[in-house]
């Protein structure tokens, strides 16, 4: 069977396809290519391509029994994470040419299941704010470029650009979702603590989380069930009615017509269809925000002291004033802000109430034009401080045509409720 349109096939089902050897490995990954050849010179998803080693293990994989839940399928990958066959350069001209010894353990996992890495995706500097190459693939032609979100920009456009199947990403602030959301596809984070960091470039001790893309949920739970190791989490029948709290969060001020309306359109499906109430903000909540930016800020000034101390003339001035902000908090301040993250993580459990998941925002709004920022990860950061699971779910365009959805927030540990949750949602919203 040949691929024609390789962003038209979900993962999954070419997963089921590789499987019966109705799909060759070799014919999904040249369909791949060809969509490479397409767009990457505009898109510029990928800071290194490995066509040669991509052919040869497709090649193998079509000739040896199925190894595992993701055999034959094309995955990008993080220019954040450790690859031993690939530079991996973080996102920072400091590593040009680096070379590790070993990869990260969750790439080195996803070659067991029988993945073909395809290549590494484009990072911001330090998966910070440093944005690079990377244009959003859903403008073209004489159209003003868009921002794809960051820092896994390279792997949100690379999957919605039709270029790979499925991609790895990592997340500090809102580095899945929001570049889930202004590409136009399924980004899905993991509890915190869920999937192992080993070999990817730490940021956050307290903040980061891996995960990845997809086109569609069922995508990025196959991938999940790789990352996480519980296989259980491709089982998405969702046989009650789901109960969902609509929580705008203390930020809400600042979502723009094009968030709202996508908001308005949920709530008028959801309520028609699922047992749905508002949650009100908790007392504090919106000081969250503050706080995640604190702790990451002290906490990468600790990871990338190396990088800080040596190589400060190499940094980009967005990352030289993220550290200055984290060098100015004490070691007793960060000790607080840590007892606060504890605190809240405990209140947490009282926001789903008597629900299943919360509906909230994304992003503010479409992808911001320009290339000189990755837009504002406001909605992320007090999920991400809480270590919750998140799912972003595209259903909507703006007023310029772009993609927007909302996410979908689960409880600590609810990763399997969650994505058939999403699931549910996401079948009766994008039609």
């Amino acid at each position: 069977m040949t691929v024609k349109q390789p962003d038209q096939i979900e993962a999954w089902k070419a997963a089921e396809l590789i499987a019966r050897r109705e799909l060759k490995a070799q014919d999904l990954l040249q369909a791949c290519l060809d969509k490479i050849n397409e767009r990457e010179s505009d898109v510029q998803a990928f800071a290194h391509l490995d066509v040669d080693g991509a052919r040869a293990r497709a090649r193998a994989l079509d000739n040896s029994p199925v190894s595992g839940l993701l055999h034959g399928l094309p995955l990008g990958v993080k220019d954040l994470f450790d690859t031993a066959d690939m530079p991996s350069t973080y996102g920072s001209s400091i590593y040009a040419g680096h070379r590790p010894a070993a990869d990260a353990g969750t790439v080195a996992m996803c070659r067991a299941a029988g993945a073909v890495i395809l290549g590494k995706t484009v990072s911001t500097e330090f998966a910070y704010f440093s944005p690079g190459p990377t244009r959003n693939p859903h403008t073209r032609g004489d159209q003003p470029a868009h921002t794809p979100g960051g820092s896994s920009s390279g792997s949100a456009a690379a999957v919605a650009a039709g270029m790979v199947p499925l991609a790895l990403g990592t997340q500090t602030a809102g580095s899945i979702i929001r570049p889930a959301a202004y590409c136009g596809i399924v980004g899905y984070k993991p509890s915190l603590g869920h999937v192992t960091l080993a070999g990817i470039k730490l940021l956050s001790r307290t903040l980061d989380v891996a995960g990845g893309f997809g086109r569609c949920v069922r995508d990025a739970a196959l991938l999940g069930a790789v990352l996480t190791g519980d296989h259980d989490l491709r089982q998405l029948d969702q046989r009650s009615t789901p109960r969902i709290g609509l929580f705008r969060s203390p930020s809400w001020p600042q979502a723009d017509t094009d968030t709202q309306a996508a908001w308005e359109q949920a709530q008028a499906v959801l309520t028609q269809q699922a047992a749905c109430r508002d949650v009100s903000d908790p007392a504090g909540f919106g000081d969250l925000v503050a706080l995640q930016k604190e702790v990451m800020a002290f906490e990468m000034a600790q990871a990338l002291s190396h990088e800080r101390l040596v190589h400060w003339s190499g940094l980009s001035h967005q990352i030289q004033q993220l550290f200055e902000i984290g060098v100015a908090v004490t070691g007793a301040q960060h000790a607080a802000n840590l007892a606060l993250v504890r605190h809240w993580r405990m209140r947490a459990e009282a926001l789903f109430e008597g629900l299943d998941v919360l509906l909230t925002p994304s992003t503010t709004g479409e992808a911001p034009a320009g290339l000189s920022a990755t837009g504002d990860p406001l909605f992320c950061r007090s999920w991400t401080l809480l270590g919750l699971p998140a799912v972003h779910l595209p259903f909507a365009k703006g007023r310029h045509g772009l993609p927007v959805g909302l996410q979908l927030i689960g409880r600590h540990g609810s990763d399997h409720q969650l994505l058939a949750i999403a699931d549910w949602v996401h079948q009766r919203l994008k039609v």
